[in-house]
């Protein structure tokens, strides 16, 4: 079992209603992917970005913001966390990311409705911390599993959403040029 599947199952067990969240990240591709290298499945946290759509919902909700604080008491010893909940406006993403987003059927929930973005929307928000090599070597990742192109990209890159933060947009421009050559040097020939 993945990091992220023992931090959303312990979430799932602590629900007593249906919560609906969109897992990014490692968390996201350690459950949304099969045949991630190792190192993914033993990132330490799962991140999470709130949705425009259920923020208000979400907000409102004590039981889930009870089950998370529990969720990282519980996983403290083993240095497991869900802390990083973030705003959509607060991450790289598509305009209508939200329409893209896929199901995350691993691990089976009960309460717990995951679901990641968009292959596409995944490597802009890895484009947030510039050519991080991690970060870049998850990308490849992304791009060789679902055979992403450059001609899916482009648009996403001219029509990225990022918060208006000049470091923010440096490091997108740091990243830019090694995820284009990461496209073209998996593109097929």
């Amino acid at each position: 079992m993945t990091n992220a599947e023992i931090i959303a199952s312990t979430l799932d067990g602590l629900l007593d209603h249906e919560v609906s969240l969109v897992a990014y990240g490692r968390a996201s591709i350690a459950l949304g992917f099969d045949d991630v290298p190792a190192a993914i499945g033993r990132s330490l946290d799962m991140d999470v970005i709130l949705r425009f759509s259920k923020s208000a919902e979400l907000e409102a909700d004590d039981q889930f913001w009870e089950a998370q604080a529990r969720v990282n008491a519980i996983l403290e010893k083993q240095g497991l966390y869900m802390t990083h909940l973030f705003q959509e406006d607060q991450v790289f993403l598509r305009p209508d990311w939200e329409n893209f987003i896929v199901p995350v059927l691993r691990p089976a929930t009960r309460f717990l409705k995951l679901f990641r973005p968009h292959t596409i929307d995944l490597i802009l928000t890895k484009m947030m911390r510039g050519n991080d090599p991690q970060d870049m070597q998850d990308v490849e990742f992304l791009i060789r599993h679902d055979g992403i192109t450059s001609e899916q990209m482009e648009p996403a890159f001219r029509d990225v959403r990022m918060p208006d933060i000049q470091e923010l947009r440096d490091a997108f421009e740091r990243a830019l040029p090694v995820v284009r050559r990461l496209l073209d040097t998996s593109s097929p020939s």
